[in-house]
């Protein structure tokens, strides 16, 4: 018999990037009572991971717990970046409703309509908070227009479109139902989360069934399953099998040893756990997302989400340069293979294939940000591996070839609007919409190949002098596009192995814009700057200044040397071309051609 546990209820914030989703999570957090009051509590505390806080955007789910008047409220934090959507599409299958955070200025955004188009599909209820309500640019009131009209696109059910508005300011901790006046707490989004999100409705007294969403793992204790009890009970001790409705041949007899469930930010140790809560189970080898733990005598698997196909691979190598091993810690092919093969056990959306060279893998990924994510990940766990330039993943469908589209939405001042339009164009996209925006801001919409992304993100913020703001959605499969122009500039490569001198340095930099510093180690191959012109020539850095008994009139001046580009990984990334590499190391980014021997290159090419 299914009855409701009102003692409960499940949700997930979702949002575009940078809406104030965690900013929000913050505030409910820190309301409901669970720090103390002396307590030093750090900004976007559910951003637990260094990336995450040095870029400001979630990349993991988080989940949390908060008590509200007798009523647990399970919180889940999802990521608002496309490229990260495979967290959002699994943890969703945990909860019973959704809060929608949208911004009261930028209304809704590329990632707004991917979050809430999963949310739809599933069927939940949705809040919707539109946040950062003390803005002074703040339009509300256009904007719930706005969100109106994205949820009849996305053929919202008569029930979801009727959704309620909760106004907030989650830096001011502020809430209200009123558009005009806020209440000095988060009182009105904990009223509504009670009264629209339903309670579980749950059989306590039927066999156990455990759908595992998330995978976590801790030194200590090994893998850490995250899921959602949807029927039964589940105890410590208790005798248990793992099943999976993907693979049928699954079935692991386990023992429960250790059950946790969620309060605040910790999680806390309970014998057992009643149906429709969150719960974490620990010590379960070869336990893994889409996984249902069932009760031995009836094991039923449930049907998991189908997660979205990559769009995007890199072929990841070991590092075969000149400095190979001088600065990672792992640096052989048994260990990078390994540690690849463990981020399948919690990334849904990443796929990893080895290739004919035991050397390399092909890593696919859902952009550029979610395999670069991964790269720096592993740099800063001692890695030290090479990576090749991105590549988008073609589809044949009805027998012709068909490659993924991305959906770009661009807010910039109309001074830049002409050459942003000119650039996309050459790149194949198709202006969609173009509306004024606020504040002497035009939006512009793009229809354009993944492909046609790559490598342009740094040239559109020097085209719009830091100013546009650029946001792309994964829009399904489009019949091929045809040949899009590459970089129109070629690569400075150095000629000697050696270390870089400003004599040397002075003398190049007037064939193009240098990459490094005087007194940088270089090796034949390595990339040390980009021609003004579109081939690539060779240029020697370590030259150093012949020394003569002579003295003449001015050849004592200082050499003055024009600041070197210094790339990010991103950059770096969409910088290099088919025939070029970058080398990642703990230490230093480096970018260098495949074949290092200018010999070697220069006859390689003349074959191409």
């Amino acid at each position: 018999m299914r009855n409701k546990r009102e003692d409960i209820r499940n949700i997930a914030i979702i949002a575009h990037v940078d809406h104030g989703k965690t900013t929000l999570v913050d505030e409910l957090l820190k309301q409901s009572g669970i720090f103390r009051k002396n307590e030093n509590i750090k900004e976007r505390v559910m951003d637990s991971n260094d990336l995450e806080r040095e870029r400001g955007i979630t990349i993991l789910s988080k989940n949390t717990a908060v008590e509200y008047n007798g009523t647990k409220i399970n919180i889940i934090d999802t990521p608002g970046h496309a490229d990260f959507g495979g967290e959002v599409e699994r943890v969703l299958k945990m909860v019973s409703g959704v809060v929608l955070v949208v911004d009261a200025f930028e209304g809704p955004m590329p990632q707004t309509k991917f979050v809430l188009k999963k949310a739809l599909e599933l069927d939940l209820p949705v809040i919707v908070a539109i946040n950062k309500i003390d803005r002074p640019e703040a339009r509300p009131e256009k904007v719930i227009d706005e969100v109106l009209d994205l949820f009849i696109e996305l053929d919202a059910s008569e029930e979801q479109i009727e959704f309620p508005v909760v106004f907030t300011s989650a830096k001011e901790g502020t809430s209200s139902l009123d558009i005009n006046k806020q209440e000095d707490n988060m009182e009105f989004l904990f009223k509504s989360i009670i009264k629209n999100i339903p309670a579980p409705e749950v059989d306590e007294k039927d066999d156990l069934q455990v759908l595992i969403s998330t995978i976590d793992y801790n030194e200590y204790v090994g893998r850490i399953g995250i899921g959602k009890v949807e029927r039964g009970t589940i105890k410590t001790n208790q005798e248990a099998v793992i099943v999976n409705k993907l693979d049928e041949g699954k079935k692991q007899k386990i023992k429960i040893t250790k059950l946790f469930e969620f309060e605040g930010l910790n999680r806390t140790v309970v014998d057992n756990a009643r149906a429709g809560s969150i719960i974490a189970i620990a010590g379960v080898e070869g336990i893994s997302i889409g996984d249902t733990i069932c009760d031995v005598e009836n094991p039923e698997a449930l049907p998991f989400v189908e997660i979205s196909e990559p769009t995007i691979s890199m072929v990841f190598s070991v590092n075969n340069g000149p400095f190979a091993g001088r600065e990672g810690k792992y640096v052989t092919s048994r260990q990078l293979r390994e540690r690849l093969f463990k981020e399948l056990h919690t990334d849904v959306s990443l796929r990893v294939e080895e290739t004919d060279s035991p050397d390399s893998f092909v890593v696919s990924g859902r952009g550029e940000l979610h395999l670069s994510i991964l790269i720096e990940t592993m740099r800063r766990q001692g890695y030290e591996f090479m990576v090749s330039k991105p590549k988008v993943l073609y589809r044949t469908i009805d027998n012709k070839k068909h490659e993924p589209m991305e959906l770009v939405t661009i807010d910039v001042p109309e001074e830049f609007m002409g050459n942003v339009i000119e650039k996309l164009g050459k790149r194949k996209g198709e202006m969609v919409n173009m509306v004024p925006s606020e504040g002497g801001y035009t939006r512009l919409i793009f229809s354009i190949p993944a492909r046609g992304l790559i490598g342009y993100r740094s040239e559109f913020m020097t085209d719009t002098k830091g100013n546009g703001i650029m946001n792309s959605i994964f829009d399904g499969y489009e019949r091929f596009k045809g040949d899009i122009p590459t970089r129109s500039r070629g690569s400075l490569v150095a000629s000697e192995t050696g270390t870089s001198v400003t004599y040397g340095m002075y003398h190049v930099q007037d064939r193009g814009n240098l990459f490094i510093h005087p007194g940088t180690e270089v090796y034949e191959g390595m990339i040390v700057g980009m021609n003004s012109k579109t081939q690539d020539i060779d240029i020697n850095v370590n030259k150093k200044k012949h020394l003569t008994s002579m003295r003449a009139s001015g050849s004592e001046e200082a050499l003055r040397l024009v600041p070197p580009i210094e790339f990010s990984l991103e950059e770096a990334l969409e910088f290099i071309e088919d025939d070029e590499l970058v080398e990642i190391t703990p230490e230093n980014i480096r970018l260098r051609k495949k074949i290092l021997d200018k010999v070697k290159r220069k006859r390689a090419n003349r074959k191409s």
